[in-house]
This record gives C-alpha cells, structure tokens and sequence, in this order.
C-alpha cells in the first residue's frame, strides 16, 4: 500500500542505524538546497552575461536580497517553526495534533503571503533605495521585483509546506518538489531573458512560473495518500495555541533569514558610501557563493532534524546524541574544506557570475578575507539545528540574534569607522564567524546533559 510508506518513513527514523538514515534523509535534503540554491544563482549568472549592462543589471539585482530574504524569512517562520513541533508530535504518537500543525501553518502561510505582497508593492522603490540601489542600478532593481512579488505566495507554499514533507522523513519527496521548479527555472530563464529579450524581467518571470508549478506539487503532495501528514479543511485556520507554539520556534529561523537582509543593507550601504558601485557588487558576488557553501549543509541539517525531533519526542536521548555527534563532524568537515578552496580560487569562483575584470580583480582579494571564519561556522549550523530540532525556542532566538545581529552589522558598522577604510566591512564577518561559533558550541555543550540525560538514553 501507498499509505504503508509514510509509516515506514517514521518507524525508521526510531530504530534504523544512524549512519545509512543520515545519508538517506540528508542526501535529498541537500539536493534539494542545492536545486533551490539554483533560483537565484542561475538568475544571477544569466543576468550578470548580459551583453553591455551585465555588471549594472547583478548589482541591481543584488540591491533586491533584502526584500526576497525577508519574503523567505516569514516562509521559515511558519514552515520551520510548524515542522520540527509536528515531527515531535509523531514521535508522541499523536498524528492528530501534528495535522492540526500542518494546518495552522497552511493557513498563516497564505496570509503572510497576501500580507507581503501587499506591502512590498507599496514601498518597493523607497525600500530598494534605503538597501543601496544608485540611479543606475534602480530601475534594474525595480523590474526584477515587481515581477517576483506577484509569486509571493507560490514562494510561501512551495518552502513553507515542504518542511513538512521533510517532517515525516520523506526526504525524496521533498526533494522532488524543489527538483521540478528549479528545472523549469533553468529552461525557461535563458528563453525569457535572450529569447523574448525581457532581461531582468524574464528572470523574475521565470522564477515566479516555476515556484507556481512547485507549490502545486507541494500542495498536491499534502493532500494526497502518500503523506502521513495531510491538509484537512477542518484543520485549516487560525488556532492561537498552536499559533503561539509555532511562533515560539519559528522567530529563531525568521531572525535567521531576516537579518540577511538587515546585514546586506548594512553591507551595501557602507561598501557604497566608502567604495562605490563596483565594491556592492562584491557582496552580489560572495553572497552567491556564500549560498554555495551554507545551502548544501543545511540541507544536511534539515534532513538530520526529523531523526532527532522524533526520538526527542520519544525520549530515546541516546540516538539524539549519536546524531548530533555524526552532524557537527559533518558540517565542520564542510565548511572547514570551503574555507580551502574559497581562499584558494576566489577569482575562479567569480567567474561564475561575472566575467568584468574590475569587478574579478576586487572580489578576487576580498573573497578570502570575507569567508576567513567560514571553517568555524558548521559548528553553529550543528547547534543551531539541534536546539530546533529540540523545540528549544529561546535558546534558538538568542542564537538566530547573535551572529547578525549582536556581532555582524555592529562590526560592519564600527570597524570601517575605527580604520577609516573599507577593507573593515570584509573583516567583520570572519570576526562574527568565529565567535558566534564559538559561543553556540559552548552552550550546547553546557546544556546537553540537561537536554539530554545519559540515564534516559
């Protein structure tokens, strides 16, 4: 029977061996980061090859990041904070209250989307500005949003919702859903942006088409016989108990992704007041390959989540520990083997993007200052999962605070003022790296036996 695998999916997350499990659900979690990774990469590397204005066009495109990581922040908040709570309640035994999860986090999903849609339209311009948009870069800016908005809500339902699919360890599944948009994105990005000469705006058209077509996977998926977990009408709307439960943990991953943008528009504001066009592009550049790097371990972290979610709301501490132990190893292994070849080929790896030799020489010396404190960040990507996998809401907000916004846009602020160069807005994000690392594992290591107890093991 169909309906006997999403059975089998949560019985393996209690007992099958931890290692072939980890490769099994993280494998198509990372796919799936790296195929969505492939939205807003391709539409880079397209727009940046565009002939004559490639290099304003990315700068243009990269002022719109705030805005599209703020859009995905409110997707984490009720997708992310919804899922793990859903996948302890699995482990509970309690599938009913898992659904009435699932449904809340439908509904409030649909109505940050109508919400967002609403309000960027109406501020687009000013809000484009204020994130370090030139006059020549805003029009630019302007015709990739406006197109992008429109999709908001597929971009809500395809993210948000797939956490849930990845919830009850189906992570095939919950790849092949990212898998079928980025595909039509890579097809049709070429066709509307050379092809019907739209540029900017064929970018924007294709990325909304293609998480449309997603979202309606997602949503199908849902509702079908082969989730565990389904959308029921009576579990559709606004639940203020779960709402609170789901809010408690989803400000963590919001604060996560929202001060993305908070740091790009600190970024972008000093690189153009201290250096210019050419410098904001840098951060176009490295936030790309920034992506590269960190997509591919949350993937791992997302995949591993649901196994240690489970067994938590089960009470076998043991196998959460052995989890955690084989994920920190993983994602230090990681990140430590980015740092290499980002400090070793800088100038290759931006290439990718843009092939203007200004722009190539500059991120070619920037780019290993700016990922110097990357090989310590696995450590907190490992942590950080932990503690939501756990349902540890406060810890969880003071760790999504700490690294953004508590060490990274004070010092991009403060030390190209002490130094009276630009050079210390680069520096600033290995300096929070390093200690933002620092301190998750050491928390966690003072809490685990709490958290944890070797005799419930």
């Amino acid at each position: 029977m169909i309906l006997s695998q999403s059975h089998k999916s949560e019985a393996a997350l209690a007992s099958a061996p931890i290692g072939p499990l980890m490769v099994k659900l993280a494998l198509p979690a990372v796919a799936a980061q790296l195929i969505n990774m492939l939205y807003n990469i391709v539409d880079r590397i397209y727009i940046g090859h565009i002939p004559g204005v490639g290099r304003t066009a990315l700068t243009g495109l990269g002022v719109t990041f705030p805005i599209l990581m703020l859009i995905s922040a409110f997707t984490a908040f009720a997708g992310m904070g919804g899922a793990p709570l859903a996948s302890i309640r699995l482990g509970a035994g309690d599938r009913e209250g898992a659904e009435k999860i699932l449904g809340t986090s439908a509904t409030l999903l649909l109505i940050l989307a109508a919400l967002l849609t609403t309000v960027f339209s109406i501020i687009k311009e000013p809000a484009l500005m204020a994130f370090g948009a030139s006059e020549d870069t805003i029009g630019y800016a302007l015709d990739y949003i406006s197109i992008y908005l429109m999709g908001t809500v597929f971009v809500q339902l395809a993210l948000g919702l797939n956490a849930y699919i990845t919830a009850q360890g189906q992570a095939l599944a919950a790849m092949c859903s990212v898998l079928i948009g980025a595909v039509l994105n890579i097809i049709l990005d070429p066709l509307f942006i050379f092809g019907f000469r739209m540029g900017v705006q064929g970018a924007a058209a294709a990325t909304v088409i293609s998480q449309g077509v997603s979202a309606c996977w997602v949503v199908g998926f849902l509702c079908s016989s082969q989730s565990g977990l389904k959308i029921r009408r009576k579990n559709m709307g606004l639940n203020w108990p779960v709402i609170q439960k789901i809010a408690a943990l989803g400000v963590a991953p919001f604060i996560m992704q929202s001060t993305e943008s908070l740091v790009t528009v600190v970024l972008n504001s000093g690189l153009q007041f201290y250096g210019g066009d050419l410098y904001v592009g840098t951060v176009t550049v490295m936030q790309s390959v920034m992506q590269m790097v960190v997509m591919p371990i949350q993937g791992i972290t997302q995949g591993v989540q649901p196994i240690m979610s489970y067994n938590f709301g089960a009470g076998n501490y043991r196998r959460v520990r052995e989890v955690f132990r084989l994920l920190l190893r993983t994602c230090l292994a990681l990140t430590i083997t980015a740092c290499v070849l980002v400090g070793l080929f800088p100038r290759q790896l931006t290439l990718i993007f843009n092939d203007n030799q200004e722009l190539v020489e500059l991120v070619g010396r920037v780019m290993p200052i700016f990922f110097g404190g990357i090989w310590a960040f696995g450590a907190q990507m490992a942590c950080q999962s932990a503690f939501m996998a756990m349902g540890q809401a406060k810890t969880s907000l003071f760790l999504a605070l700490l690294r953004k916004v508590i060490l990274l846009a004070p010092l991009a602020v403060i030390l190209p003022m002490v130094t009276q160069n630009v050079m210390g807005i680069y520096v600033a994000e290995p300096v929070a790296d390093i200690l933002a690392s620092a301190t998750t594992l050491t928390l966690f290591l003072r809490r685990r036996k709490t958290l944890l107890p070797e005799q419930a093991g």
